[in-house]
């Protein structure tokens, strides 16, 4: 048996005794067991909340994806992971303990609570298909991890296989404790098997100056910027600073967290940490394009690198890229969870649900999800250009939470669903119909969209929309506060 099969077994392995451990924090802790599942009773520390961003953020496009961009591009593919970070930062800075005083379970139920059913619904929909297509591309990362280094083993599809089967048992057994405990490792082991690889990675290819000096034609290698473009890098901070403000399996950590301030916290430290991450892993697209010129999936420009390593380093990067393919999964297999069983089944059954039933729905929706992130997963061919595409959806939540919270005189209720159903047209028209495509990148589009159509409801609408304000005493109460206006929904 190989070393860095059996580094793989033994990281499995510790994962899934933490999983199967965090169920004695559910039963132990106390409140609705459901809520243990889904939230963690809402009584996560700072440490678990700055793991959880860090572990959702540095996942396989962080990684493999953007070793896959720099193999072409260089080390501005870094920007991605960089704009993470921002957008963390931007959390803990503006939204982060508003979000935590109120008592929400879902960025639909925010939006159901200020502009109606109808606006909850769609939200319902594009937050699914925004999580879904970034879990399924955590599954090409884990299948393009497993069979570049184990090709004795797994073959692609067999590596996307694995990859899901383990995603979904530490999901449905542990939940969101699970998922916060395992991040522990997970960062742990993110962080040290890309130092240490890419320490040895430079050695075994002769130093920076050798690297540099085998690569093709071109002077983008180092160049923070042209190798993606000042329009590209931009719409990453755009795109990664919207998205964390409103998609569900970010915004799920703050409602998780022991109160407002350890919410806040958890994600300032949790964004200053993403930061370097992707230029660390657009190192290793740098030196794959010296090592290993004209792959024909620059996704395995990764894997490969790591093929050259010794067999110990080799094993504990093949552990650290894993981490962080479930990190990201578990996370947002949890969001999507909470979705489905807070704005779809209990809107569709309204009858009193048991917790026990709550957490039996819960797990069956994970099983769903992973069915059908893998089948879009056989689909995907470039990780950060369809991550990219799928996240700009989230600018009209994004626009309607911040001007909900800080400018709540110009939320009309009518601008809910026009703009929400906007960002989902824009999507579907920019990703089937490329023909009809305005600009270098849809975020731009759907800022711009969204936001005209936000500013001609303000003018024109009269019935206000309904309050996200929370009062500042509500922080101390620990059990967060009704929002205001939710009967509406």
């Amino acid at each position: 048996m190989s070393t860095q099969l059996i580094i793989l077994i033994c990281y499995v392995a510790a994962l899934l005794g933490l999983s199967f451990w965090s169920t004695r924090l559910m039963k132990n802790s106390k409140g609705d067991g459901a809520l243990n599942y889904l939230l963690a009773g809402r009584n996560m520390p700072t440490p678990l909340i700055t793991v959880m961003l860090v572990g959702l953020a540095v996942g396989g496009a962080s990684t493999v994806g953007v070793a896959e961009r720099a193999y072409t591009s260089g080390l501005s593919a870094g920007w991605y992971n960089a704009a993470w970070g921002a957008g963390g930062i931007v959390v803990g800075l503006f939204v982060a303990r508003h979000f935590r005083r109120m008592s929400v379970k879902t960025v639909p139920e925010m939006m159901g609570a200020m502009f109606g059913p109808k606006a909850r619904f769609l939200s319902v929909i594009c937050q699914l298909l925004v999580m879904i297509s970034i879990t399924s591309l955590q599954y090409v990362a884990g299948g393009a991890i497993l069979a570049a280094l184990l090709p004795d083993i797994f073959t692609f599809n067999q590596g996307m296989i694995a990859s899901a089967v383990i995603f979904i048992v530490i999901t449905v057994v542990g939940g969101y404790w699970a998922s916060g405990l395992t991040n522990i490792i997970n960062v742990a082991a993110i962080y040290g098997g890309i130092l240490l690889a890419l320490w040895q990675s430079l050695k075994g290819a002769g130093g920076l100056t050798v690297v540099l000096g085998s690569l093709p034609a071109g002077d983008q290698w180092l160049d923070p910027v042209s190798g993606l473009g000042l329009a590209v890098v931009t719409a990453f901070m755009v795109v990664m600073i919207t998205q964390c403000v409103s998609t569900q399996a970010i915004a799920q950590i703050t409602f998780a967290a022991k109160n407002g301030d350890v919410a806040r916290k958890g994600f300032l430290i949790g964004g200053i940490l993403i930061l370097p991450a992707g230029f660390l892993c657009a190192m290793f697209g740098i030196i794959a394009a010296s090592m290993f010129p004209g792959l024909e999936k620059p996704a395995l420009a990764l894997p490969m690198l790591v093929s050259t390593l010794t067999p110990l380093v080799g094993g504990l990067f093949l552990a650290a890229l894993w981490a962080a393919d479930v990190s990201t999964a578990v996370g947002l297999l949890m969001g999507c969870s909470t979705l489905v069983l807070e704005d779809v089944v209990k809107k569709v059954y309204v009858k009193p649900m048991s917790s026990s039933r709550e957490m039996l729905i819960s797990r069956l929706v994970v099983l769903l999800v992973s069915l059908m992130s893998f089948c879009l997963a056989l689909t995907v061919v470039g990780i950060l250009k369809t991550i990219t595409t799928a996240l700009a959806m989230t600018t009209s939540f994004t626009l309607l939470i911040i001007a909900g919270i800080y400018f709540p005189r110009l939320c009309k209720r009518a601008a809910g669903v026009p703009i929400i159903l906007a960002s989902l047209v824009l999507w579907v028209l920019w990703t089937f119909a490329p023909s009809l495509r305005i600009g270098p990148e849809l975020i731009y589009l759907e800022w711009a969209v969204c936001g005209g159509i936000f500013i001609l409801c303000a003018l024109l609408g009269k019935e206000p929309a309904g309050s996200l304000v929370v009062p500042e005493a509500a922080e101390e109460i620990p059990q967060a506060v009704e929002l205001e206006g939710a009967a509406a929904a």
